[in-house]
């Protein structure tokens, strides 16, 4: 019996081994992209995160647009080491457009060009309750920081926009 859950609710998982993330699976966590280097570096950061905390074997970063590397460069780079599958994970709130369209039209054009290598366009991070506990963190931090109790979080560090204004 599978345990999967509505992904507004929360978990996503399954008791079933077919559908883990095997040796020769790739996840592509693609972002939007940005002209700022600072923001696209942010990407960087938590596919290095997600890499140790999962364990998984490959994965790589990918800018939709402005900034590289592409879809299609993430998804070569997979291939490369090994994968035979390809998991492309958007790193974006909400389902818009470039979830519906662009992306998977990138995706589609990029495993046509390796081949067809078969891949998966997952859900964005949108409506799940751990969000709630992550903007929940993310305020009693800034507040924490604002009346003077610790220093500033990463995100804001030497941007002075973590404080009340009035």
């Amino acid at each position: 019996m599978n345990s999967i859950q509505n992904p507004a609710r929360g978990s996503e998982t399954s008791g079933s081994e077919d559908f883990n993330v095997g040796d020769k699976d790739a996840v592509v966590i693609v972002d939007h992209g940005s002209r700022r280097q600072e923001s696209n570096l942010v990407l960087n950061d938590f596919v290095e995160m997600f890499r140790a905390r999962t364990g998984y074997k490959i994965v790589e970063p990918a800018h939709m647009e402005l900034a590289e590397p592409t879809i299609k460069d993430a998804f070569g780079k997979c291939v490369q080491q090994g994968a035979s599958r390809v998991i492309v994970s958007p790193y974006f709130l909400s389902p818009g457009r470039h979830w519906k369209q662009d992306i998977p039209a990138l995706a589609a054009e990029a495993s046509k060009e390796l081949s067809n290598i078969p891949y998966i366009v997952t859900a964005p991070l949108g409506l799940h309750e751990l969000m709630v506990d992550i903007m929940n963190d993310r305020i009693k931090y800034c507040l924490q920081h604002a009346a003077g109790n610790v220093d500033e979080c990463t995100v804001c560090a030497g941007t002075g926009k973590c404080r009340l204004y009035s």
